[in-house]
């Protein structure tokens, strides 16, 4: 009886469900919805003037019945073709016109940085480093949420004016500087002046270039003179994210404003899950950008110790994991029976002070401490066990309204030995997670006491620098056989100029902040490659990358291998080749040249013409006029080989830049279970520029353990020249 009601009532209403699912599809068919469409120029195409080509976009789209364009940006530098608001209903029409490529839905990438943004309320109101340098004549483009340019590190003071080549604009109504000599944003529907209101663009540009601000500090720590990577190099800034993310057409609008305008180097804070680079919006701007000779700098993500959570993987761009500093901002738990545990926070008060004893409050029951209704801890510090569910600010607002007086937090175990300083709003300690049982034992006692030993900031702390926990790890799922990330840099808990101040620390404009994040490690490098390219204005960004890689640190100032933040030696998929190291990036001695053909090579062969298409700008790129050139193959200053049953042999060639008569031979630092051979051993320069080949064959001999790393150095009395290698285990591959 039940089943006939039932098939009654489906019979009665199968055709009004019929209806409105027919109704539901017309709805989602007429929805309007942000698409990039890519097109193919016509090829006796002469767009004269920017108006020429927005006449020819807006051609592919249907009339505006309301007045309003439908066109969102048009591209024409790293891209072409235009963003829009469509239907799929117009999206299909589009699709059939002469001209179309392919269409790419838009989607919103997240700021890498692990400070959670939040809108401020602003308002409008040696060798490579030296005198004769500091990237004078170098435009640095940035990609973020806007900047403040009263800020005194965007100061041009000692800064010429930019190089003649400048041919960008400054939206804001009091002008821009010699420093900061361009702004722009391309948010739709915001203000036109890129005014910072979240401080994650200020804090990279400052970190990049910014100039000398003398005491700076934050929270009363960290102080001293600060003063960017590259300080005599110009900023530009492209405002493509607010507090809620980063549109993928926003940044390409973005990219393609900034190789416009004349930047040199692009940098980029910012990334989105692993896509194919054929429908990988940044990936397929930055392409464009380099082949104009830009050099794009991204972060690796946020993601922590996965492995393969990596945003930004093509081998085009340099990608950026996060490390450690020498430096600690040391907080001292001391407990009531003497024992003291070194941890790290913010929020101090005088440097060298202890602060009252006071009882400790803990019970396993409220360790989250999310709630305190039913465990009193008012005038007491609590111990808190990190929670990967609630954010350390929330745990903080929790105590401060249930009356305690501190907080001890234990981190989470995957944070291993590095912490991501907070700003909590009262006194605290941010343990690593070795000391959770010596705490929460002596907090579950009789009568447990605490007191804070406040050491303010610690220099020369060791061991450093340490890869972040939260920095992304390969391998690349994109592309698994390029190593990314490619090179490492400071990007924990750095402090660079923010739009306001933050603690108790100094007044007026010298505000500063201290943040993380692969945000943090990019704008490092990104100064790098400015200092580089104004040494080397003559040098491809391949070239470029290849020194930053090749001369890269694995130990550390004790002379330790890089560690990961469990204290283990921190493997090439987690570090990239290596940490940075600015002054023997000057003088590499040879680099890993990649030329367009070998891009076109590789593309083909992971995508076909197809790939080909969306990549490469070009009306005569063919994967029939190349050689398809595996990942192996490809000549990047790091080789990833997977040999299953054979030997696998892989081709490099170096260009000699440094003296022009110079001798190199190879040698070899790989594990006992694997055979590599180098042929020929030696290499003999007799001119700069001069460019050499030789093999690599590499094969397991023993035992196979996944992954292995090595390395092989070209070495001469005045260089060592250093390419990581990753042996896979093939077989499992």
């Amino acid at each position: 009886m039940e089943s006939q009601k039932m098939i009654s009532f489906f019979s009665l209403h199968l055709p009004f469900v019929l209806l409105f699912s027919a109704f539901s599809l017309v709805l989602s068919s007429n929805k309007l919805e942000s698409y990039i469409v890519q097109l193919q120029p016509p090829a006796n195409a002469d767009f004269a003037l920017d108006e020429d080509v927005k006449v020819w976009h807006e051609s592919f789209l249907p009339e505006a019945t309301s007045g309003e364009s439908r066109l969102i940006h048009s591209y024409t530098e790293v891209f072409s073709g235009f963003a829009a608001r469509l239907t799929e209903d117009e999206l299909a029409n589009i699709s059939n016109k002469p001209g179309f490529v392919r269409s790419y839905p838009d989607r919103v990438l997240q700021l890498l940085t692990t400070h959670t943004p939040q809108f401020l309320g602003l308002t409008p109101g040696n060798g490579l480093w030296n005198s004769s340098n500091y990237g004078e004549g170098v435009i640095i483009g940035l990609l973020d949420t806007g900047i403040t340019p009263t800020h005194p590190s965007f100061s041009d003071e000692g800064m010429p004016p930019p190089p003649k080549k400048w041919r960008g604009s400054c939206a804001f109504e009091k002008g821009c500087n010699n420093k900061l000599i361009g702004a722009k944003s391309l948010v739709e529907r915001s203000q036109k002046a890129p005014f910072d209101g979240v401080g994650h663009g200020t804090h990279t540009s400052s970190t990049a270039a910014g100039n000398f601000v003398a005491d700076a500090e934050a929270f009363g720590l960290a102080g001293g003179m600060a003063v960017g990577i590259a300080p005599r190099a110009h900023v530009a800034m492209y405002r493509v994210c607010n507090v809620t993310g980063c549109s993928g057409a926003t940044i390409l609008a973005g990219m393609d404003a900034a190789v416009k305008d004349g930047v040199d180097v692009l940098s980029l804070s910012l990334g989105g899950p692993s896509l194919p680079f054929s429908h990988d919006i940044v990936a397929i701007g930055a392409f464009g950008a380099m082949q104009k000779g830009v050099v794009v700098s991204c972060a690796a993500g946020n993601g922590g110790p996965a492995p393969s959570s990596l945003s930004n993987e093509a081998p085009w761009i340099l990608t950026v994991a996060a490390s450690s500093i020498d430096r600690s901002f040391r907080s001292t738990v001391k407990l009531g029976d003497g024992r003291e545990f070194h941890g790290e926070a913010l929020n101090q008060t005088e440097d060298n002070s202890t602060s009252e004893s006071f009882s400790l409050a803990y019970s396993p029951e409220f360790s989250l401490c999310n709630d305190f209704t039913n465990f009193p801890i008012k005038g007491k510090i609590v111990v808190c066990e990190g929670s990967v569910l609630l954010s350390l600010h929330d745990i903080a607002a929790a105590v401060i309204r249930g009356g305690g007086v501190g907080m001890i937090t234990i981190n989470p175990p995957d944070n291993g030995f590095t912490t991501n300083d907070k700003a909590l709003g009262l006194p605290a300690s941010q343990l690593p997670s070795i000391y959770d049982l010596n705490i929460t034992t002596y907090g579950s006692s009789k009568d447990p006491t605490a007191s804070f030993v406040f050491n303010g900031t610690v220099l020369g702390v060791s061991p450093a620098p340490v890869v972040a926990y939260f920095s992304s790890r390969g391998p690349n799922k994109a592309s698994p056989g390029i190593l990314k990330p490619d090179i490492s840099a400071p990007g924990l808990n750095v402090l660079a100029a923010w739009p306001a101040q933050v603690g108790s620390g100094n007044s007026g404009v010298k505000t500063f902040n201290i943040i993380s994040g692969t945000s943090m490690a990019t704008p490092h490098i990104s100064g790098i490659a400015a200092l580089l390219k104004s040494l080397h204005p003559n040098w491809s960004p391949a070239a470029i990358k290849s020194a930053i890689m090749t001369t890269s640190d694995t130990r550390g100032r004790n002379g330790m291998h890089v560690l990961d933040e469990q204290f283990g030696k921190a493997p090439f998929y987690t570090m990239g080749a290596g940490h940075v190291n600015p002054t023997k990036a000057a003088d590499p001695g040879l680099v890993y040249d990649i030329g367009l053909d070998d891009y076109i090579g590789y593309i083909c062969n992971l995508y076909g013409d197809t790939g080909l298409f969306a990549i490469v700008r070009s009306h005569n790129a063919s994967c029939s006029k190349v050689a398809n050139i595996t990942e192996a193959q490809l000549n990047y200053p790091a080789i990833v080989v997977a040999p299953a049953g054979k030997p696998v042999t892989v081709k490099r060639t170096v260009t000699n830049v440094g003296k022009a008569n110079s001798s190199y031979k190879v040698e070899l630092d790989v594990p006992e279970e694997v055979s590599v051979i180098v042929t020929p051993p030696e290499l003999q320069f007799s001119k700069v520029n001069e460019k050499m080949t030789f093999t690599v064959r590499v094969s397991w001999k023993g035992s196979r353990k996944g992954s292995v790393d090595g390395n092989l150095r070209w070495v001469s009395a005045e260089h060592v020249v250093r390419s990581p290698i990753v042996i896979v285990d093939g077989s499992s591959a």
